[in-house]
């Protein structure tokens, strides 16, 4: 292939590809290679260094624990700095920013020789990660993008959020209404992975994203999904009206899932990120309208971030970003992702 001219030649023959042509290629091999690894940049990878942290207290906060995902991150950082022989300072604020604020100052008034955040509204947690820091304390977090963080472990969200949206362009054939749940768009990795949502459908001029778009809300998630998505379904009644439902974490899938198949509305297809046993459940059943999920892996996030908490409590230089891997599960491969992931 001639770089700079675009042409390809193969057994003799030349073709042009534009810049659309060459999308919708990469759609094509973004669904052929789904269920690998998502890796991306030049950021390091999760390492399987670990250090010691005996004789270390550190401070573990998250926003919340009612999400599979927060549970399984937060559990597994407790477990690793007991593991490594620390002292786990634990809260959890039950989804609650300001119980959130109170318990982060009273993590700083501690003194801990870490804080690591797990999740969390930036504007709402940022201001007290930099106390934290100006206290002398180092923070750490897991899919929290501020300035104030040493390392945030995180799963690679700039792949995650292209190849979910290029499997759901490819799934559509390239046309088609979608609704789209951006109620989150303060929390870095929903941030991120709508934007690149916004990225690949540009370049299909007949998807539309619906207008208003959704916002999904915490608690009563579900719910809400669900009673929204049965709205927007009465409001547009003929099939083929909506082609696919989008969320950035997969619990409103979950909802809107559910309204789907409760209004024989089947041919429509939804897509989340997470991972979430219910929800790759129901990937696998080929009968739901949950056609794709990325998987991402909670445990070994919290674990990395703790790890990565003794090495630099040893002295190392770690890199801004520590990227775990996750694996897209659509219909085809589900079956193998769980296998993976140790929840199939």
């Amino acid at each position: 292939m001639d770089v700079e001219t675009g042409k390809m030649s193969e057994n003799g023959a030349r073709g042009w590809f534009g810049r659309r042509e060459i999308l919708k290629w990469s759609a094509v091999a973004g669904v052929a290679a789904a269920g690998t690894t998502l890796l991306s940049g030049t950021s390091a990878f999760a390492s399987a260094a670990e250090g010691s942290l005996k004789g270390k207290r550190i401070g573990i906060s998250t926003a919340g624990t009612d999400h599979f995902f927060d549970l399984q991150a937060y559990n597994a950082q407790i477990e690793e700095v007991k593991r490594l022989g620390g002292e786990p300072i634990a809260v959890d604020a039950g989804r609650n920013d300001g119980k959130l604020v109170s318990q982060l100052q009273t993590l700083i008034a501690q003194k801990p020789d870490a804080i690591v955040q797990l999740l969390g509204t930036l504007t709402v947690i940022d201001p007290w990660l930099k106390k934290a820091r100006d206290a002398g304390i180092p923070v750490l977090t897991i899919d929290v993008g501020s300035t104030n963080s040493l390392n945030n472990s995180t799963s690679d969200n700039w792949g995650i959020g292209k190849d979910l949206a290029l499997q759901l362009v490819s799934d559509i054939g390239g046309e088609g209404n979608i609704v789209v749940f951006n109620g989150f768009y303060g929390v870095t990795p929903c941030a991120i992975r709508y934007d690149q949502l916004v990225n690949v459908v540009k370049y299909f001029p007949k998807v539309k994203i619906l207008e208003p778009e959704l916002r999904d809300v915490i608690p009563n998630t579900v719910q809400d999904a669900f009673t929204q998505i049965t709205a927007i379904l009465n409001k547009y009644p003929e099939k083929g009206s909506i082609k696919a439902i989008w969320s950035a974490w997969d619990i409103p899938q979950l909802g809107a899932t559910q309204a789907l198949t409760a209004a024989g509305r089947t041919e429509i297809r939804t897509y989340g990120v997470d991972g979430s046993p219910e929800v790759l459940q129901l990937v696998a059943d080929p009968a739901s309208p949950a056609a794709a999920d990325v998987a991402q892996q909670p445990a070994e996030l919290g674990r990395t971030a703790i790890r990565n908490v003794a090495r630099l409590l040893a002295g190392e230089t770690l890199p801004r970003e520590t990227y775990v891997p996750a694996l897209l599960a659509n219909k085809a491969n589900v079956n193998d992702v769980t296998k993976k992931l140790g929840i199939g």
